[in-house]
C-alpha cells in the first residue's frame, strides 16, 4: 500500500461515524453497489464497524444491503435513493425532456411528479423562455430550482416530507392534488411492462394516480431502462396517458411491446439524433 493510500485510510478510520457514513454513502452512489470487503479496506475499518456503518444508511433509505454487500440500485420492491437516480441516466432523461418541452406553451398550468426524469423539465423551465406559466409539484428539488424564477407561478403541494424521495407525499398531498386542475401533467415511474406503470411503493402510488386525474393531459417520460421490467404495485395502465417519451436506447422488443398494447409513444433522439416516432 502506498504512503497515500495509508494515510487516506488511517483518515477515514480516525473520522467519526457520521462523516465516515456520508463518505460511504457518495461512494456507493456513484459505484451503485459495493462489497463490505471493499468497504471496510477503503476506509481502514473492520467489517463489523462497516456493517454498522451500512445498517444505518439502510436504515435511512440511502442503500440496501444484500449478503456480502450494500446497492444503491433499485429492485422491484425498493426505489433507489434520489441522489443515486440524480446521477443516473442524465442524456436519456435530457432527451425526453426536451422533447416534453414541445407540449408546453405560455399560460398553462403545468403538473410535475418527484421524478428525476421531470425534474430536467424543470431545469429547462428555468431558463425562463416558457412563460407565463404555473408550475405544481411536490419534489423539492424542482421546487427549489423554480423557487426564484420570474415568471414562473409555483404551488408547492405540501404534505409529509420523504427525504428518500426528497418530496411530500401522503393523504394531504394527495387532498392537495385533488383541488386542483392542470393542464398538462409530466410524470414518470420505475417500471413498464405489458401494457401498466408500476412502481415500487404504494405511497408513491397514490400521489401519481391523484395528478393523472388531475390533469388535462398526462405524458410519461422514461428512459429506456424502465422498459421491460416490474415492480411491486401497478400505478395504471398506459392508456391513462395521452404519449409516453421515451429516449433511442429502447430495444426492439420493448417497442414492439408498446405497440402490442396500442400505446401511443414517440422515440426521442439522444444527442442530436433525429426523433423516430412511434405508431399509434
Amino acid at each position: 500500500m502506498s504512503s497515500s493510500n495509508h494515510s487516506s485510510t488511517s483518515g477515514s478510520a480516525q473520522q467519526g461515524p457520521a462523516a465516515r457514513q456520508a463518505a460511504m454513502a457518495e461512494r456507493v452512489l456513484a459505484d451503485g453497489s459495493a462489497t463490505a470487503a471493499d468497504l471496510a479496506e477503503h476506509f481502514g475499518v473492520s467489517l463489523m464497524t462497516i456493517h454498522r456503518d451500512l445498517d444505518e444508511l439502510e436504515r435511512q433509505g440511502v442503500v440496501r444491503k444484500f449478503r456480502g454487500g450494500v446497492t444503491a440500485q433499485p429492485s422491484g420492491v425498493f426505489e433507489s435513493n434520489v441522489q443515486y437516480r440524480l446521477k443516473t441516466m442524465r442524456r436519456e432523461k435530457a432527451a425526453v425532456a426536451e422533447h416534453a418541452l414541445r407540449l408546453v406553451e405560455p399560460g398553462m398550468a403545468v403538473m410535475l411528479d418527484d421524478s428525476t426524469s421531470t425534474l430536467e423539465i424543470a431545469r429547462r423551465l428555468r431558463l425562463g423562455e416558457i412563460t407565463p406559466l404555473t408550475v405544481v409539484t411536490n419534489f423539492l428539488e424542482a421546487i427549489n430550482l423554480l423557487s426564484d424564477q420570474r415568471g414562473i407561478h409555483l404551488m408547492a403541494l405540501g404534505g409529509d416530507y420523504d427525504p428518500l424521495h426528497s418530496s411530500f407525499l401522503g393523504v394531504s398531498c394527495v387532498e392537495a392534488v385533488q383541488s386542483l386542475r392542470v393542464d398538462v401533467c409530466f410524470a414518470s415511474t420505475s417500471a413498464v411492462h405489458g401494457g401498466y406503470a408500476y412502481h415500487q411503493e404504494q405511497h408513491i402510488v397514490s400521489v401519481k394516480r391523484a395528478m393523472l386525474d388531475a390533469a388535462a393531459r398526462n405524458v410519461l417520460l422514461i428512459d429506456h431502462s424502465k422498459l421491460a421490467r416490474t415492480a411491486l404495485h401497478r400505478v395504471v395502465p398506459l392508456s391513462r396517458f395521452d404519449l409516453v417519451l421515451v429516449d433511442d436506447g429502447a430495444s426492439a422488443d420493448a417497442l414492439r411491446d408498446l405497440d402490442e398494447h396500442k400505446v401511443r409513444y414517440e422515440v426521442c433522439a439522444t444527442e442530436g439524433r433525429h426523433d423516430r416516432a412511434g405508431a399509434t
